[in-house]
């Protein structure tokens, strides 16, 4: 385990001397800059989402950026002529990511300034540092998992979810109307890429913070200590992916949450406690113990309401900071009622459990 890693979850491009050479109001030929497609395309296959944020007519920009064929890659893109440290915090709050995810390439020493000076914690490149920005690290997953390739679409399928939920009058009957299945499986080896991958994006929604290697996963699927689940989500829109991680540790007759996080775009759904509540439900029905490792950081604070919107309540502090919550199991966790769930039959720990919980 360690502090998350930062890495880049969304490249913002310029358009005039960035993604071409020349400036569209002067009347210049355009020309798109050598290798660019190629690099957006990588990107793209990596799972790192791109947007704009271009002083310029939105609808003269967008046109050129239509013709040579790069419309499909953006994401919120941000073309008017206010300042590029707003259109940044749209994108932003669209994409629902830190600052510090950000990546801002501009030709332009004062635009950079300016986003820099607004959003410190962007991190801002010159165009002289496109031709090698693959390279770097902070542009190079650990692994590129199915998620990844297809993160633009999941977003893009996203958009059109938000837009349709506009023409509900309460999102209730939004939520009903998407036939949403939730599906909950003990993690087996191939999911596990994708859950390192999900402890290094997930800031927001993680309740400790941590991150889990690949190898570290690997030995506690092994573990007849832990129990790893992974939770995936789909609706008629087609599949959110692999959403959802809840790590379980054995503790003699009670069972700890060491890790639980959910991608953040799947939030608005409703779907942020049926998670938590199967941990919840299995552990009362076993008459297991139920409690949660909680490690507060600057913005995992909606997971903290979530455990306490859940029935758990503060039990002590932890060595090296965070505190230990428990729940008393007084009642079962409830589903939305809007929810298909696939749960599976066996609960945690199952064919090798203690005394105390087989009863």
């Amino acid at each position: 385990m360690s502090a998350d890693t930062v890495k880049i979850k969304v490249v913002v491009w310029d358009l005039d001397n960035t993604v071409w050479h020349g400036t569209l109001t002067e009347g210049d030929e355009l020309v798109l800059r050598d290798n660019i497609r190629a690099i957006m395309e990588e990107l793209d296959r990596r799972g790192v989402l791109q947007s704009i944020a271009s002083k310029n007519t939105h609808a003269d920009a967008w046109k050129k950026v239509e013709e040579f064929g790069l419309d499909h890659f953006f994401l919120y893109p941000q073309i008017n002529w206010g300042a590029k440290s707003e259109s940044i915090a749209k994108i932003k709050e669209a994409i629902n990511i830190g600052f510090d995810a950000i990546a801002f390439f501009d030709d332009t020493a004062y635009e950079r300034d300016e986003v820099k000076f607004v959003h410190d914690e962007v991190q801002i490149y010159d165009v002289d540092q496109i031709a090698g920005m693959l390279d770097l690290p902070q542009f190079m997953p650990r692994f590129v998992t199915a998620e990844s390739a297809q993160r633009r679409l999941l977003y893009q399928a996203d958009a059109q979810r938000n837009e349709e939920s506009e023409r509900f009058e309460n999102n209730q009957e939004f939520l009903r109307s998407l036939n949403m299945k939730f599906c909950v499986s003990a993690a087996v080896p191939e999911d596990l890429k994708r859950v390192e991958e999900l402890t290094v994006r997930t800031n927001q929604l993680n309740a400790t913070g941590y991150t889990y290697s690949y190898d570290e996963l690997l030995e506690l699927l092994d573990s007849d200590e832990h129990q790893l689940y992974v939770a995936e989500l789909a609706d008629r829109y087609g599949t959110y992916g692999k959403i959802g991680v809840a790590l379980l540790e054995r503790r003699e007759s009670t069972w700890h949450i060491k890790l639980l996080l959910m991608s953040c775009r799947v939030m608005a759904r409703g779907v942020g406690t049926v998670l938590l509540n199967f941990l919840i439900n299995n552990a009362r029905a076993l008459n297991a113990g139920l409690a949660a490792e909680f490690k507060h950081t600057d913005r995992n604070r909606m997971m903290f309401m979530t455990y306490k919107f859940a029935g758990f309540s503060e039990a002590g502090e932890l060595p090296g900071g965070g505190v230990m919550l428990e729940h008393a199991l007084a009642n079962d966790g409830a589903y939305p009622d809007y929810i298909e769930l696939d749960l599976p039959a066996e609960p945690p720990f199952a064919g090798r459990r203690t005394s105390e919980l087989a009863g």
